[in-house]
């Protein structure tokens, strides 16, 4: 049995136990028993998560296992001779010798240098973004680096997960003007024969997706952590800058008010249903939430749940009319997710928690949500302004914007 099997059975099984448990409450059940059932639910429902962190963990580590096994070949050790291929430095590929440069300019700064590393960087460097050629030069990161940055992005919040919205990657950050159309009001006639066909215009409308600007801040490294050869620098800044943009796009991919920042989701999505509660979410809600969806939405491989963590902690002790709890967990021999209602969900910290006058839940066809990412990414490199900490600052740029292009494919669920 693998180990990725094995925590999935472990994760049926805290389900199992903690689902006995609150099947014990009953009417006669005291309060202090139900609050420790649920301390103890609550309790399984964090384990059954952090062992599906390290299912997530064990799957990427064998796509990435597999994925080196498929390129390197006769270039990793072979048996026990431990012989790898050798080769020339210049005719390594052209993205090796790249991140080789990229890492030696974060460490030693563009002085510190071979020549050819050297040109390699100067022809990194980013057209508009670039200040005068030197040590403190802005450039673009080589694609290695960006690719694993943009992975890096996508654990801080769904709304940069291609599997989610749709995501938009262009050379430039020129406005786009994105057409619409709502022809949903329209259908079809019967007519008469030399009869006049009556003139059904469609709505056409104009979506605009801008570049704003985004920076991480300044990213301080020490100097002993530059000049340690075994520590990976590269990942250090990249994971750092990650972090900080990664946080501050979610947050504005999903609440942002459309001035002078992306427009949210939430912001922009349609009014679904009002919940009975200010406090609470029932079973009702959620049906109401869910079919102020049209079906053709709903059909749609993007459609999904999206709330924050303490209200699907809410949900998961939620059950239908006949019991049955709508929360159910990822099945192991279909390889489907977590759902809501036989629905997927993705968990969004940046989505307001249950309380009065919130909007806690979207439904929809998250596709119709468009990111736009601009391809560059620049990095500065900080010298002199930190020099009396002993300390390199790094600093990155990038630019995106967000836009719902259809309010009828996502609507959310508000409380009064």
């Amino acid at each position: 049995m693998s180990k990725i099997t094995e925590l999935r059975e472990k994760q049926l099984k805290l389900v199992a136990d903690a689902r006995a448990l609150r099947d014990e409450i009953n009417d006669s059940t005291t309060e202090a028993r139900v609050a420790e059932i649920d301390a103890a639910h609550d309790k399984a429902m964090a384990e059954y998560d952090r062992v599906g962190a390290t299912i997530a963990r064990e799957e990427a580590l064998e796509a990435r296992e597999a994925e080196l096994n498929s390129i390197e070949g006769d270039r990793r050790p072979l048996g026990e001779t431990r012989q790898a291929k050798v080769v020339k430095a210049d005719e390594r590929p052209l993205d090796e010798r790249r991140a080789e440069a990229f890492n030696g300019y974060l460490r030693h700064g563009l002085e510190g240098l071979s020549p050819e590393q050297r040109q390699i960087v100067r022809e990194l460097r980013a057209g508009p973004q670039a200040t005068a050629p030197g040590a403190d030069g802005g450039y673009l990161v080589p694609q290695g680096f960006m690719a694993e940055l943009v992975k890096s992005l996508k654990a801080w919040g769904p709304m940069l997960d291609p599997g989610v919205t749709r995501v938009l990657n262009t050379a430039t950050g020129n406005t786009i003007p994105w057409p619409t159309m709502d022809d949903t009001s329209n259908t079809g006639a019967l007519i008469a024969e030399n009869t006049q066909v009556a003139l059904a215009e469609m709505a056409f409308g104009t979506k605009t997706l801008e570049a704003y600007k985004y920076t991480s801040g300044v990213v301080l490294v020490s100097s002993e952590l530059l000049q340690d050869a075994v520590l990976d620098v590269e990942a250090i800044v990249r994971d750092a800058m990650a972090e900080r943009i990664g946080r501050i796009a979610n947050t504005h991919l999903t609440t942002g008010d459309g001035s002078s920042k992306p427009h949210g989701i939430i912001a922009a999505a349609g009014a679904g249903f009002t919940a009975g509660s200010a406090t609470a979410i029932s079973f009702d809600d959620l049906i109401e939430t869910y079919h102020s969806v049209d079906p053709a939405y709903r059909s749609d491989p993007s459609c999904r749940f999206m709330f924050n963590d303490s209200t699907l902690k809410a949900l998961r002790k939620l059950k239908n009319g006949e019991g049955e709890y709508i929360w159910q967990p990822a099945n192991v021999t279909t390889g489907q997710p977590d759902t809501i209602l036989n629905m997927p969900y993705s968990v969004n910290q940046a989505v307001a928690s249950i309380a009065t006058g919130a909007k806690t839940i979207a439904f929809g066809a998250f596709n119709r949500y468009v990111v736009r990412k601009v391809n560059e990414f620049s990095i500065k490199r900080l010298v002199e302004r930190y020099a009396d900490f002993d300390q390199t600052g790094f600093i990155g740029f990038t630019r995106f914007d967000g836009e719902l292009l259809d309010q009828n494919a996502v609507k959310v669920l508000s409380h009064p």
